[in-house]
């Protein structure tokens, strides 16, 4: 039981080091768009992270999966979904949104993951669960809004495609579920990104897009920031998260998301000098909340119906 209950902490701690570094990867990328087309720095960072999963898989000597048909259509499904739709979504709809829209959009994650795996898997949808769910919600709400100029805009094209990124990263979540309890978490997510990244790779190569040194070496400051974006935001974190789903569950797993934008914040403070207010630290005891009841094993209880 203590074992167990060691593990379990184990695995939020790491999660939330994952959403720490997810969190100042908002940054790193926001800086990565001034010296790098958005195409052209989708398919860099995806490559990096592959070649990072590359070397992971070797240095764990970890044995790459034999699929069946159906799985490795699996595992195409996701690299689509994950990483290919999800990067396309995330950047078109950023453009044609607001980042306060975008960022509570993306808030969402948690109760779209939660109804996915009440439908696939028959999880419970408990009240405790969906009281995380609200609870979380309202933190993100809390440290976004209450930022200087935050402001919701209409609902738009850009909306519905930041809908669309994390449904599309939601879906391939339950498939990885799945794909988890006969495979490796390395495994999977090195076949994920190598498919995503190649698509990306194509996508770009038939756009045109320049492959000049100027254009691919920018700086190595630049370059510094790719690699962080490619080995620790994309690689090493996603690792963590398939991982994670792996033991406890896609639903569990994405309340953790609501970190990502208080970390984001809690970075902005601290490494740019944005103003903290009594909104953030409400937001923080919030999220703090929802990820507790939304993360606890779940007891016997009232159950929604999705």
């Amino acid at each position: 039981m203590h074992d167990s209950k060691s593990k379990s902490v184990a695995i939020q701690g790491a999660l939330i080091a994952a959403m720490a570094v997810w969190g100042l990867n908002v940054a790193a990328v926001k800086a990565l768009t001034q010296s790098f087309d958005p195409t052209t720095l989708a398919a860099v960072r995806m490559a990096v992270a592959c070649a990072a999963l590359t070397g992971l898989v070797m240095w764990k000597r970890c044995a790459l999966a034999s699929y069946s048909g159906r799985q490795f259509a699996a595992v195409v499904i996701c690299g689509v979904l994950m990483v290919y739709l999800n990067q396309i979504l995330f950047a078109e709809g950023l453009l044609r949104s607001t980042a306060t829209n975008g960022a509570l959009i993306m808030a969402l994650s948690p109760l779209v993951s939660a109804v996915l795996a009440a439908t696939a898997f028959g999880e419970r949808l408990t009240l405790q669960r969906m009281c995380g769910v609200v609870l979380g919600f309202a933190g993100v709400a809390a440290v976004v809004l209450s930022h200087p100029g935050a402001g919701l805009s209409r609902a738009g094209v850009g909306d519905l495609m930041l809908v669309g990124a994390v449904v599309s990263f939601a879906s391939g979540g339950a498939i990885v579920q799945r794909l988890t309890q006969q495979f490796h978490p390395l495994a999977i997510s090195w076949s994920i990104y190598m498919v995503g990244a190649s698509l990306l790779i194509g996508q770009t190569v038939l756009e045109g897009a320049a492959f000049s040194w100027s254009a691919l070496f920018p700086g190595w400051w630049a370059w510094a920031l790719v690699l962080f974006s490619g080995v620790m935001a994309t690689a090493v974190s996603n690792l963590i998260w398939n991982g994670a789903i792996a033991r406890i569950g896609v639903a569990r797993t994405a309340v953790f998301l609501y970190w990502v934008p208080v970390f984001g914040v809690a970075f902005a403070a601290l490494f740019l000098g944005e103003r903290l207010t009594l909104w953030h630290f409400v937001g923080f005891s919030a999220v703090m909340g929802g990820t507790y009841l939304g993360s606890r094993r779940q007891a016997a209880g009232p159950v929604i119906s999705p």
